[in-house]
């Protein structure tokens, strides 16, 4: 079970960049929840990943060996639906029904931000890489994904509070 939580249900094993999968698969799944009237399985997700994580991770990592295996992407699932819930709340708070297509900065946004901090691994980010174990395989996720979100909600404040007024 462990196997299957850690490897997010095979995608950790899906090549090259297991991680970018991952991240992928995690943001189609949430445009389609929130497509559905789901918006709040976003964050829902998001905790339920971070608990999964910190459940199956800890095994699997004894089970191989490995520090941190790329095939294990359950972080990545945690912490891309951390910085995608920063966009799906507030679209779906201002009633905002259409994310696939209507709002595709909503999602594509978080994902790229994610995708650089995960990769590029800044400040806390690198600093919890390295920590190792299960800490370290998780917490350098969600940090990443905490300032994907919150780059993804400046971003969106100065498109809709600067750009956007002076353009019409």
């Amino acid at each position: 079970m462990s196997r299957l939580v850690a490897t997010f249900f095979g995608a950790g094993f899906l090549r090259p960049a297991s991680g970018t999968w991952a991240s992928a698969i995690t943001v189609a799944l949430a445009v389609a929840a929130y497509q559905a009237g789901w918006a709040l399985a976003v964050p829902a997700g998001a905790v339920l990943a971070v608990v999964a994580g910190f459940l199956a991770v800890p095994p699997y990592l004894r089970a191989t060996g490995g520090e941190d295996p790329s095939e294990v992407v359950i972080d990545e699932v945690a912490g891309q639906l951390l910085a995608l819930s920063f966009t799906v709340i507030p679209l779906w708070r201002h009633g905002v029904a259409d994310l696939a297509l209507g709002a595709w900065p909503g999602w594509l946004a978080p994902f790229l931000l994610f995708r650089l901090f995960d990769i590029w691994k800044p400040w806390l980010v690198g600093r919890a890489d390295r920590t190792g174990g299960t800490v370290g395989v998780m917490l350098d996720d969600l940090w990443a994904g905490l300032f994907a979100g919150l780059c993804a909600v400046g971003l969106a404040g100065l498109w809709h509070g600067l750009v956007q007024p002076w353009l019409g």
